[in-house]
């Protein structure tokens, strides 16, 4: 890093860091107890800051890593300046903790967009911490840095696995992953990712080597024709099935493998993946989960994705394959008919942007939810567009690790996507210093608008004198 760009990310990190902790301070002094999900994860943290480890709420559905990092961080600051009696564990000081995980987060993000971007040296150092910043601010993920939420320790630690698995750490990644899977059980994908990073990298450079054996056939590594996708996909069937090539990647990947096989006997045991109340946490295949994940990643990256020369290329590429892409219309239509699932939180809790999304247009008419397929065939298209700077062994991983997480939800929470779109947009190209400034404007507005809703536009339900108030 130049000393010019060192002092110019300082800057901005600790720039951000001061806004959000005056953002802090406003939404303590709005809402001092515990609110939404806090109430189960704040008095869980408090239990085991007074030691009674064996305590738990069974309404808790994730394992204990915040409480434990919680508890590991508050406690030696308390005995180091003094702190005694109900501030020790108290609300704000644990949602304090997230706070420190954002800035955490803030230095991976960099980290990671100029490790996998280091080999474009066109970007520039402005750029990257611009980047930087805009990821940083990512609304959904950014609103959580102020409540006591598994999300911003979630991130964080499933950011640093992936950092160390670029840097060829996979022993350091795993115990990460581990961490990451502490904070959310569905951290376990990610961790499968990291080992799909070290499989994607190794199959390329044998399909590379491949293509040098057949210089007559044109096959291309990325991208090309149905058929030449097909050549891939039995090369990828060959060389996983053949034992030297399994050795190999086994004793590459043994550090995941293991955190993998632990992943698999605590299902066994805990009769599930979900801790606690399973009732409102049922896995089933709700197919339409990705289409709402595309359609959230257009949203919050609408400069890159929705531009007219994409759109341009899109009725292009429809012109010339109508078979195709009727084809893929058929079956979204069958994949929504068949797996639309409505989790009764969506419809009961008008707290939240998924309410209204679900009720101002899903529910308008039955068949608005089909009328829609157009709309996602452009956003899965554009989405893969703009992954195409990747090996194709690379986007089938991360492709098939987006499904894992998304599809067994049945409820629709934008939560679930953070992982997947952070992922995503760490590794799409870099776009103009226009595009980046456009999408760090429309994040700093999102970002106003529902902090402005949640501080000042608070409402009670007719059979509660709780104050509500509107959250992601």
């Amino acid at each position: 890093m130049e000393r010019s760009e060192a002092h110019g990310f300082a800057a901005a990190m600790s720039g951000a860091f001061l806004l959000s902790c005056l953002l802090f301070a406003a939404i303590n002094r709005h809402q001092r107890g515990p609110y939404m999900d806090e109430a189960f994860h704040v008095p869980q943290a408090q239990a085991y800051c007074h030691g009674r480890f064996l305590q738990w709420d069974p309404m808790i559905t994730t394992l204990p890593g915040l409480y434990l990092v919680s508890v590991g961080a508050v406690k030696p600051a308390a005995w180091l300046f003094g702190w005694t009696g109900s501030v020790v564990c108290s609300a704000g000081m644990l949602r304090f903790i997230n706070l420190l995980f954002s800035a955490g987060n803030f230095y991976l993000l960099y980290l990671l967009l100029f490790k996998i971007h280091q080999k474009n040296k066109a970007v520039s150092g402005f750029q990257r911490i611009l980047s930087t910043l805009t990821l940083a601010m990512f609304p959904t993920l950014y609103f959580f840095t102020f409540l006591y939420y598994t999300d911003p320790g979630s991130v964080f630690f499933t950011l640093f696995a992936y950092l160390m698995c670029l840097y060829g750490n996979h022993k350091t990644s795993a115990l990460l992953g581990f961490c990451g899977f502490m904070f959310r059980q569905t951290n376990i994908v990610w961790t499968v990712f990291c080992a799909g990073n070290i499989v994607a990298e190794k199959l390329n450079e044998a399909w590379k080597t491949e293509l040098q054996k057949k210089k007559d056939e044109k096959i291309s590594s990325r991208k090309g024709s149905f058929s030449d996708l097909i050549r891939i996909l039995q090369f990828l069937i060959e060389y996983l099935i053949t034992p030297k090539n399994l050795v190999i990647l086994t004793a590459l990947t043994w550090p995941y493998i293991i955190l993998v096989t632990v992943f698999f006997i605590f299902v066994f045991i805990n009769g599930g993946i979900v801790v606690g109340d399973r009732s409102s946490h049922e896995a089933c295949l709700h197919f339409p989960q990705l289409f709402y994940f595309l359609s959230f990643t257009v949203f919050f990256s609408f400069p890159h994705l929705l531009t007219p020369t994409k759109i341009r290329k899109f009725l292009l590429s429809l012109r010339k394959h109508p078979v195709q892409y009727s084809l893929i219309a058929v079956i979204s239509l069958f994949l929504i008919w068949k797996f639309t699932y409505v989790h009764k939180y969506l419809l009961a809790d008008n707290r939240h942007y998924t309410f209204y999304v679900w009720r101002k247009v899903f529910q308008r008419h039955d068949l608005v939810k089909y009328v829609l397929v157009p709309v996602y065939i452009f956003a899965g298209w554009s989405f893969a567009d703009t992954l195409k700077s990747k090996s194709i062994f690379w986007i089938l991983m991360y492709f098939v690790c987006l499904l894992a997480v998304t599809v067994p939800q049945k409820l629709l929470e934008f939560r679930y996507f953070i992982l997947p779109f952070l992922i995503y947009r760490l590794n799409i190209p870099f776009p103009s210093l226009y595009r980046q400034l456009l999408e760090l404007a429309f994040y700093i507005v999102v970002n106003a608008v529902t902090f402005y809703l949640f501080l000042n536009r608070t409402f009670q339900w007719p059979n509660s004198d709780e104050i509500q108030r509107f959250m992601w």
